[in-house]
């Protein structure tokens, strides 16, 4: 964005991850209280928030994702009649949700949609999930290239040599023989940890020296595990909870297969890094997760809520270091050729050029120094 002549600011709830990020990319940061679950009150107050800042700001182009900024950042542009506004759809909280919350979870997405020029999709069974559910007109849903939010560094994330991996195996405690299933991401009931722990004490019954690795935190949100599912996995000896990490390439080092059992995605990046790290991949046929396995080519996918299938395919691809090796091998070729980040933002970026162009022919004199606002 900065590149392309646009002066970009981030607007982030508090902590200091979004501190960090902004940082190192060298961009003002406005930091906004936003609170995930429904709350009036504290919703409007961050309304507000948002308002002023947009009005404050006056960007050519302001773009929001996940449903609660996505919702009150369209509003807020709309109401500050932002010439350009994008809602970056990024995976269905209601695909897991029942009863009234799915119902007041479409009517936010089908409002943010509404509020917004654009819903960018980051994967094609994401849009056509979308249209399903009536969220926008087909026309209004873009899928930029294959989709990704922002592709996946192939020289970061890559093969390591023998002794990188023993490396890394060294320092978490792993013998270099023994079998590592490896997850990457929020501990959470949607992304299938429930599943993913019972697939595992099936596997540990024909590997007892198997370990399970967790690279990921237990996230407080809608879907949280139990109190005795934390303890559970804090307490199990074959079992490695990492917690968040700001680096995630070198742990994909140490798996032998990266297991993604979730119940919705967008296109997950945990799938795409493995990949590219040469690591084949099991994962399930849902929304997102279709999109980013190429199924019996690059990994294997099964469906959701089955331990007894993920267990096996798990087993089947442990138990075939050939198989393994020649699906890590086409997993890196197919995401070097579709989700290098660098064609994945180029993309991207021309498409908001384009956009920010087509909207300065009538309102906007000049491109260069003018604001572009991401929320998320």
């Amino acid at each position: 964005m900065r590149e392309a002549g646009l002066t970009v600011v981030l607007i982030a709830g508090t902590g200091s991850l979004a501190a960090r990020i902004a940082a190192e990319e060298g961009v003002e940061l406005l930091t906004i209280p936003m609170r995930r679950g429904i709350s009036p009150l504290s919703d409007l107050v961050s309304l507000w928030r948002l308002y002023a800042a947009l009005r404050r700001l006056r960007p050519v182009l302001a773009e929001f994702s996940t449903p609660k900024a996505g919702l009150l950042g369209n509003i807020a542009g709309l109401l500050c009649r932002v010439p350009v506004r994008i809602y970056v759809l990024r995976g269905l909280r209601l695909e897991t949700a029942s009863g009234w919350h799915r119902r007041v979870l479409l009517i936010t997405e089908r409002l943010a949609a509404a509020c917004s020029h654009h819903v960018v999709c980051n994967s094609e069974s994401l849009r056509a999930e979308a249209i399903a559910l009536g969220m926008a007109p087909p026309r209004k849903l873009i899928l930029i290239g294959n989709g990704s939010s922002s592709g996946v560094d192939v020289r970061r994330f890559a093969p390591a040599a023998e002794e990188g991996t023993a490396r890394v195996r060294a320092l978490l405690g792993i013998a270099a023989h023994e079998p590592v299933i490896g997850f990457v991401g929020r501990l959470t009931r949607d992304k299938g940890i429930h599943e993913l722990l019972r697939a595992f004490e099936r596997i540990l019954a024909n590997s007892p020296h198997a370990w399970l690795l967790l690279v990921g935190w237990f996230d407080d949100s809608d879907d949280a595990l139990s109190p005795v599912q934390r303890a559970w996995i804090d307490a199990h000896p074959r079992i490695l909870a990492t917690g968040f990490v700001p680096d995630t390439a070198p742990f994909y080092h140490a798996m032998d297969v990266l297991v993604l059992p979730t119940w919705r995605e967008g296109l997950p990046n945990a799938i795409l890094e493995a990949a590219a790290s040469g690591l084949p991949v099991v994962s399930t046929q849902v929304t997102g997760a279709r999109d980013a396995v190429l199924d019996n080519h690059t990994g294997l996918l099964v469906q959701p809520g089955d331990p007894g299938a993920l267990a096996g395919a798990v087993e089947q691809l442990l138990g075939s270091p050939g198989l393994c090796r020649q699906m890590g091998k086409a997993g890196r070729e197919w995401v070097s050729e579709r989700f290098v980040h660098t064609r994945v933002q180029s993309l991207t970026v021309a498409l908001y050029r384009k956009l920010i162009l087509k909207a300065g022919e009538e309102k906007i004199p000049a491109m260069a120094g003018d604001a572009a606002a991401a929320g998320d």
